[in-house]
């Protein structure tokens, strides 16, 4: 029986959601083994002077506990 654990991780990036998306499972992989999912919990922009400066994901990322 596998025990899986959830950690809540904010990324963010300048091009766009999907890229924020990435970023933050890239980074994530870097020091989590066993990952299985993840899921978008919220989706925010940085707005300056009436454009989009930055996009903010949250996610929810899904482990394996070895």
């Amino acid at each position: 029986m596998a025990v899986a654990r959830v950690t809540k991780i904010t990324a963010s990036s300048t091009t766009g959601f999907q890229e924020a998306v990435n970023e933050g499972l890239s980074r994530a992989a870097s020091t989590l083994r066993g990952i299985t999912g993840l899921e978008v919990v919220s989706m925010k922009a940085k707005v300056e002077n009436g454009t989009i400066a930055e996009y903010r994901v949250t996610l929810e990322v899904t482990f394996v506990l070895d």
